[in-house]
């Protein structure tokens, strides 16, 4: 039996980086209704630091709200497979849980 990685365990595995960065888990900012919040000009309001899963040509990476909107490619590999992504993930959890535990946040 082999361990398929699936896109449920990719945003599994988002959530748990949104949570260890301490953002919010959506990468635009809701009402208490759940209606998005736009600026003066109409666009919506980005949650700076939240990560999200982006797809395109068959592959997946994460992606990363910058402040005023927009995205960066945090996993700096392009899209990839699923497998690939999920290990650059766990990589990415533990370089934060060893930051946090040397800033004595841990």
């Amino acid at each position: 039996m082999s361990n398929r990685i699936t896109v449920k365990n990719l945003e599994y595995l988002v959530a748990r980086i949104n949570d260890a960065l301490g953002v919010p888990q959506e990468p635009y900012q809701h009402d208490a209704d759940g209606k998005a919040i736009r600026d003066e000009h109409g666009r919506l309001t980005a949650n700076a630091g939240t990560v999200y899963l982006g797809g395109a040509y068959g592959g997946y990476r994460f992606e990363q709200m910058c402040k005023g909107g927009g995205s960066r490619d945090l996993s700096s590999s392009g899209y990839c497979p699923k497998r690939e992504l999920y290990e650059i993930g766990q990589a990415y959890l533990m370089g934060i849980g060893a930051k946090a535990e040397l800033e004595g946040r841990i």
